[in-house]
C-alpha cells in the first residue's frame, strides 16, 4: 500500500507509566500534582454520532483512555455529536475543549475534518495554536499542532472477506456500509479482495445506507440496517460484513432471524453484542482505536507529539480480527497465513474498490 511521503507507521510498544502537564488554549499548565506526584492530564474527546455506548467506534475510542487511566491520572470530559448537527456545531465542541484547559484534544471521525482548511479541526487547531490536538480517520487536515490518526482498514477487512468466503456455504456474501465514502470503501474493497483470494468467483453484494448529502446518517440507523440486510439474505447470502456502527445491531438482528451470520466491525463485538445476538456474529474486523488513542495520549505525556498522519495497521496491531465464539477456530490458520503475507509485503490489499 502506497503512503504519503512523510508518513509514519507506528509499532505498538509496551505501556510505561508517565507524567503529563498540559497547556490549555493559553499556554497555561491544566493541572497540578496529586496521585503520588504525577500531574493531572485534562483530555478531551469528541464524539462521533452514537457516542459512547455505540458498541462500536466510540466505544473504541473510550476504551484507549480507559486503558491510559491505569497509568495516567486523568481529567477527562467527553463530548457527544448531535445528529444533524452543523460544521459550526462540531468547532464549538472542539473549542469548548480547548478554551476549558482539556489538552490534548482527540477528535473521533472524520465527520471533525470537513473542508481541509476551513472545516472544525482546521479552525480548531488555528483557534488553539498551544493544544494538541489529534482527529481520527482523516488525513487531509494539516496543522503544526495536529496528529492524523489513521488505519490500514483495508488489511484488516481482507481478512474477514476470506473468513467470509472460507465458511460461506452460497457462494455469495454481501456488505454493508454506513456512508458512501472514501474511508467506507477501504473496508469494502479489502473485504472484497480476501474473498475473492478465496474462491475467485465469489459474489459480493455491497450496500451503502447513506451518503455524505444525509450526513452520513446511515451509521446510526438500525431498523435500515436490518433491512438491508434482511434483502442479501433474501437475495441468497450466508454472510454479511457491515462497516455501520450503530445501524450494525440491526444487521446483526437480520442475521439472527434469517439463520445465517454476520461480522462485526472496529471492536470485537461478539463480546459486547446482546446474548441472543452473540450466536450469528461469525468475527469482527478489529479496528484498534483505542491503541491509536492510547499511543497518542502516552506519547504526548512523554513529550513525543508528531504532527502529521500515522498509520496503524496490521504490522502495528492497528487492524485485525477477532477469534470470540470458536466459529474461526478450524480456518485461524489459514487466516494468519494470509495477515502474514500481507504484513510481508506478498500480498498488496486494494484500498478501493475496483468500481471506484
Amino acid at each position: 500500500m502506497r503512503r504519503a511521503r512523510g508518513m509514519k507507521v507506528l509499532v505498538i510498544v509496551g505501556v510505561a507509566a508517565v507524567a503529563l502537564g498540559t497547556a490549555a488554549c493559553g499556554g497555561k499548565s491544566s493541572g497540578g500534582n496529586s496521585d503520588g506526584g504525577k500531574k493531572t492530564v485534562k483530555v478531551g474527546l469528541a464524539y462521533d454520532i452514537g457516542g459512547r455506548g455505540d458498541k462500536s467506534f466510540n466505544d473504541a475510542a473510550a476504551a484507549g483512555l480507559e486503558r491510559v487511566k491505569k497509568d495516567l491520572n486523568l481529567d477527562v470530559k467527553e463530548l457527544e455529536a448531535n445528529k444533524d448537527e452543523t460544521d459550526n456545531d462540531k468547532l464549538s465542541r472542539l473549542k469548548l475543549l480547548c478554551t476549558s484547559g482539556y489538552n490534548p484534544v482527540i477528535a473521533v471521525g472524520f465527520a471533525y475534518a470537513g473542508d481541509k482548511d476551513t472545516g472544525p479541526i482546521a479552525s480548531a487547531a488555528k483557534a488553539c495554536p498551544n493544544t494538541k490536538f489529534a482527529i481520527i480517520d482523516d488525513a487531509s487536515v494539516k496543522a503544526p499542532n495536529l496528529a492524523n490518526l489513521t488505519f490500514a482498514e483495508e488489511q484488516g477487512s481482507f481478512l474477514v472477506g476470506a473468513a467470509a468466503a472460507l465458511k460461506s456455504k452460497t457462494g455469495k456474501v454481501g456488505f454493508i456500509g454506513g456512508c458512501q465514502v472514501d474511508l467506507i470503501k477501504k473496508f469494502e474493497a479489502g473485504y472484497v479482495a480476501g474473498a475473492k483470494a478465496v474462491k475467485a468467483d465469489i459474489q459480493v453484494e455491497p450496500n451503502y445506507l447513506s451518503t455524505v448529502a444525509d450526513k452520513c446518517s446511515g451509521f446510526n440507523d438500525p431498523a435500515k440496517g436490518q433491512t438491508a440486510a434482511e434483502g442479501m439474505f433474501d437475495q441468497g447470502a450466508d454472510v454479511v460484513y457491515q462497516a455501520a456502527g450503530g445501524s450494525g445491531t440491526g444487521v446483526f438482528k437480520a442475521a439472527k432471524a434469517k439463520g445465517k451470520l454476520a461480522i462485526g466491525v472496529d471492536s470485537d463485538q461478539y463480546e459486547t453484542s446482546a446474548p441472543e445476538l452473540k450466536d450469528v456474529i461469525l468475527t469482527s474486523m478489529l479496528k484498534r482505536v483505542d491503541n491509536a488513542v492510547f499511543q497518542f495520549v502516552k506519547d504526548e505525556g512523554e513529550g513525543k507529539f508528531t504532527a502529521g498522519e500515522t498509520v496503524f495497521d496490521l504490522k502495528a496491531d492497528g487492524v485485525g480480527y477477532s477469534t470470540s465464539g470458536g466459529k474461526l477456530d478450524d480456518i485461524k490458520s489459514k487466516l494468519d497465513e494470509y495477515k502474514q503475507q500481507i504484513i510481508d509485503g506478498k500480498i498488496t490489499v486494494p484500498s478501493k474498490p475496483a468500481n471506484g
